[in-house]
C-alpha cells in the first residue's frame, strides 16, 4: 500500500444453495486467484451469504456455528497474504438463532470488525428464519474508518449516514441482488457514495437459485459518484484502485456535512 491508495479484488462468484462445501472450496479457489494476480490486492471482498445461500428452510443446520470456520479460513489467509478481508457475510448460528454476518480481518489475521445485517428482507422472508443485528458496522483497516452494510441496508440511507458521521471513507457492501432490480441497485449506490462523499465498494453474487436471477454488477464508487470499475453479468473477479485521500478533499471542496442542519429534520 502506497499511503492511501488501496488496490481492491471483489470476486463476483456464483453460490450453491444449501451446499457449504461447494462453496468454501469455490471461495478458496477464488482467494487463491485474487494473491496470485501480478499486483497483489490491499482489500478482498465478497458477496452476501456466500457458505449457503438463501437456503433459509434448512438454514439452522447450515449455519457456521459462530463463524468458527470461516474465521479459520479467512484470518490464515489475510496473515500469509497480507490482506485485509472483507468476508461477505455468511448464515451464523449462534445460541439464539441465525444472523446474516459479515467478518472482516486485518493483514495480521486479526478479526477488525464485524456486523450483522440490521434490516431483513421480508420479501424473502428472512425475518422468519433470521436474527436482525442491533448496531453499525464500523471498524478500521490500515487506520482508515470504514463501514459495512449488507444488501437491503442500502435502500435506508440513515444507516449509511450513520456511518459517515463516524467518519467512514469508505463502504463495504456485500449483496445478494436480484433481477429484475438493477436500476435499484446501481441508482442507490451511487447515491449513497454522492451524498455521504465516500467510496462505495459492493460485491453482488451471480447465478440462479431457484426461480430467483442475480445479475453481479458489483461496483467500485468513487465520492463523487463516478463508478471506477463495474462487473458482468458472470463469475469474475472485480479489480479496481482507490484513493482514499480523494475523501477528505471532496468533503472539504462541498461540505455537507458541515451545512447539515439536523435540528430540523
Amino acid at each position: 500500500m502506497a499511503g492511501q491508495r488501496w488496490k481492491l479484488a471483489l470476486l463476483q462468484m456464483d453460490i450453491a444453495i444449501g451446499e457449504p462445501e461447494r462453496n468454501f472450496a469455490k471461495l478458496e479457489s477464488l482467494l487463491h486467484e485474487a494473491v496470485s494476480h501480478d499486483t497483489l490486492p490491499d482489500v478482498i471482498v465478497f458477496p452476501e451469504m456466500w457458505n449457503t445461500g438463501y437456503a433459509l428452510d434448512r438454514i439452522q443446520d447450515l449455519a457456521d456455528p459462530y463463524g468458527e470456520r470461516t474465521e479459520a479460513l479467512l484470518s490464515a489467509f489475510s496473515r500469509k497474504h497480507g490482506v485485509n478481508i472483507i468476508g461477505g457475510s455468511i448464515a451464523e448460528k449462534r445460541d439464539n438463532g441465525v444472523y446474516n454476518t459479515i467478518f472482516a480481518y486485518d493483514r495480521q489475521g486479526n478479526r477488525a470488525g464485524d456486523y450483522s445485517k440490521i434490516h431483513l428482507f421480508r420479501l424473502m422472508d428472512e425475518e422468519k428464519f433470521l436474527q436482525s443485528g442491533d448496531r453499525a458496522g464500523e471498524l478500521q483497516l490500515d487506520g482508515i474508518p470504514a463501514g459495512m452494510m449488507i444488501c437491503y441496508d442500502i435502500r435506508f440511507p440513515e444507516l449509511a449516514r450513520k456511518l459517515a458521521l463516524g467518519g467512514a471513507q469508505i463502504l463495504f457492501v456485500p449483496a445478494e441482488w436480484p433481477n429484475p432490480r438493477l436500476h435499484h441497485w446501481r441508482t442507490m449506490l451511487m447515491a449513497r457514495a454522492i451524498e455521504n462523499q465516500m467510496f462505495v465498494v459492493s460485491c453482488n453474487r451471480v447465478g440462479v437459485s431457484g426461480t430467483t436471477e442475480f445479475f453481479g454488477h458489483s461496483m467500485v464508487i468513487d465520492p463523487w459518484g463516478e463508478v471506477l470499475a463495474e462487473g458482468g453479468e458472470t463469475e469474475t473477479i472485480i479489480r479496481a484502485a482507490v484513493d482514499l485521500s480523494e475523501v477528505p478533499a471532496v468533503r472539504s471542496k462541498i461540505p455537507v456535512f458541515e451545512d447539515r442542519r439536523p435540528s430540523l429534520y
